[in-house]
């Protein structure tokens, strides 16, 4: 059996088994999805009524009220994958330290990292993700049939989408196991993860808010030094292309986009690989 082909049955009984576990709790499982999508909807209700007032994010930027709903729904879906496959897990990464179970997957015939990052599925976070894809689907039915200008839409469109939409959640996964993995020097690194959601906080709102006065610096750090702000911006470019200042997705950017996800999966094995060379046992 090849190697690839271990690894994802690994993942599978992983899945099965996270889903085994939530579905022993029915009625959390249940009240944990209509909490996130409870969330959900009063955000895209904030949105209803700001496009009630106003046609565009910000001045000639094309991001109209079906534009963005693009834009949100794909936020909604990237996140939920994060919050699905990592979140659970990179919580958890401390207490392994702490504890000195860390111990027990170092010994494990199978990658750390592998183990450390999909041990645990977060199911009910999956309930935005259905929620986004909804939104998107709406968004690009009002965009492909209004009578002036409708979008077109290719197969390789939604390929593209989806494939970036792959990028953005490496580039945050990178971001979080990058963080996490300093708990093997640091102990405890709370502060740490809640800087994980003030930058992330960043990727929820089109670039072009930033390309103005002394939010460019913002903009080149953000999209450059630390690309959150391609996490969004680029699949949700590629599927809605606002009609102006461009006509489609900046395809250097969309290039870019891709080499910072591989660059930042690099970078956070390095680190990860660097701090558990660190480690050391609870018994020492």
């Amino acid at each position: 059996m090849s190697r690839w082909r271990v690894y994802m049955r690994v993942f599978a009984t992983f899945a099965v088994n996270s889903l085994m576990r939530d579905m022993s709790f029915r009625a959390n499982f249940l009240i944990q999805s209509i909490s996130s999508t409870s969330w959900a909807v009063m955000n895209l209700g904030f949105y209803l009524i700001i496009f009630v007032h106003v046609d565009e994010i910000g001045p000639q930027s094309g991001w109209g009220k079906y534009e963005f709903f693009v834009f949100l729904g794909t936020t909604w879906i990237v996140n939920s994958l994060v919050q699905t496959l990592f979140m659970p897990n990179m919580h958890e990464f401390s207490e392994l330290i702490r504890t000195g179970n860390l111990d027990f997957a170092l010994l494990k015939p199978i990658d750390t990292q592998f183990l450390i990052s999909f041990q645990r599925i977060e199911w009910s976070s999956l309930s935005n993700a259905v929620l986004g894809v909804a939104v998107v689907a709406i968004g690009m039915h009002r965009l492909m049939t209004r009578p002036v200008h409708p979008l077109p839409l290719s197969p390789l469109t939604v390929v593209l989408y989806g494939f970036y939409i792959c990028c953005g959640v490496t580039i945050l996964y990178s971001l979080m196991i990058s963080l996490a993995s300093t708990s093997i020097w640091l102990g405890r690194n709370q502060t740490l993860y809640d800087f994980w959601f003030y930058i992330t906080n960043f990727s929820r709102y089109p670039m072009e808010m930033y390309r103005h006065g002394w939010g460019v610096a913002l903009w080149g750090f953000f999209t450059f030094a630390v690309p959150v702000l391609l996490v969004i911006n680029i699949p949700a470019r590629v599927l809605a292309r606002p009609l102006y200042p461009h006509p489609s997705v900046p395809w250097p950017l969309a290039a870019f986009t891709l080499a910072a996800a591989i660059g930042s999966l690099v970078i956070s094995r390095l680190i990860f690989r660097t701090a558990v060379g660190s480690y050391r046992s609870a018994s020492s």
